[in-house]
């Protein structure tokens, strides 16, 4: 609506890419695609084998994949990729 990208712009092309096997292009297009994959594929071994710090491990993991949208969204702004 606006012509300008959202923080989640591109993540649908990138994890198409991954699941065709082509990391180099599903890094290039979104970085963080791979580890929200990583992150709900981790989640589901959590809730089918409840690890012990398996809670723990998904709340760093997600506070990980917060931090790398940010950055990336902020670096897509100052590089002027935004429109």
């Amino acid at each position: 609506m606006t012509g300008m990208d959202c923080p989640g712009c591109g993540l649908q092309r990138s994890i198409i890419s991954l699941f065709k096997g082509d990391i180099a292009t599903s890094l290039r297009q979104y970085p963080a695609g791979i580890f929200i994959v990583a992150l709900f594929l981790f989640l589901l071994l959590h809730l089918r084998f409840d690890f012990r710090y398996g809670a723990l491990a998904l709340k760093i993991l997600f506070m990980a994949v917060v931090v790398l949208i940010i950055a990336h969204y902020f670096y897509k702004i100052f590089m002027h990729q935004l429109f």
